[in-house]
């Protein structure tokens, strides 16, 4: 009797752990797919925020989108909580490393001149406007990494392209004012004054002689 019972608890043990093999495979392979989509999501968010914050100027709103993007690259880069290639986790901690030096330097812009001049840019972006000037070139090559990373979290659609607002100022550059020349004044000639002939005068006849 005692037997039989032993084998009953011994199938029951082998079922459970058969169970919870299977929920950690499902676990593991809803970690490569749907957890890094929702990542991938996010990031996206993160990077159009960053741009229109970066673009418009909005020096706080811009510290804030790189505090939030810091620790998702983080997160990617050390590719234990999110399951992606060896060189998006390269572009993931790239792009930490621009998120973070452009972070230190809004802190204190006393260390603009430590910034490291980087091969990585987007040459048909424009140059971040004053006073954010100073982190243009880490931002765009920020923005360039972190778009090609999304293009393998998000399954290589098409991304919306990136939000850049016109510059502030004034639409289309400065208006070109009209430069009249001088107003040309009329200059009438001397008016033509009538000079009348010498008057005729009346001749009598000589008395004759």
């Amino acid at each position: 009797m005692k037997g039989k019972f032993a084998r009953i608890i011994a199938v029951a043990v082998a079922g459970s752990v058969l169970a919870m093999t299977g929920a950690g495979v499902a676990a593991a392979d809803g970690k490569g797919s749907s957890s890094t989509e929702a990542v991938g999501q996010q990031v996206l968010q993160l990077r159009d925020q960053l741009t229109r914050a970066a673009y418009g100027a909005d020096v706080p709103g811009t510290q804030r989108s790189l505090d939030q993007l810091n620790p998702v690259l983080g997160d990617l880069a050390a590719g234990q909580k999110y399951s992606i290639q060896a060189d998006q986790q390269r572009q993931a901690a790239d792009a930490q490393t621009y998120a973070g030096e452009s972070s230190r330097i809004l802190a204190d812009p006393s260390q603009a001149g430590t910034v490291r001049q980087l091969p990585v840019a987007l040459p048909d972006l424009p140059d971040l406007p004053p006073p954010l000037n100073i982190i243009s070139n880490l931002v765009k090559s920020l923005l360039s990494l972190v778009t090609g990373l999304l293009s393998g979290l998000l399954g290589g659609g098409g991304l919306p392209p990136l939000p850049v607002p016109g510059l502030p100022g004034l639409p289309g550059g400065a208006p070109s004012l009209p430069t009249p020349g001088a107003p040309s004044l009329p200059t009438p000639g001397a008016p033509a004054l009538p000079v009348p002939g010498a008057p005729s005068l009346p001749v009598p006849p000589l008395p004759g002689v």
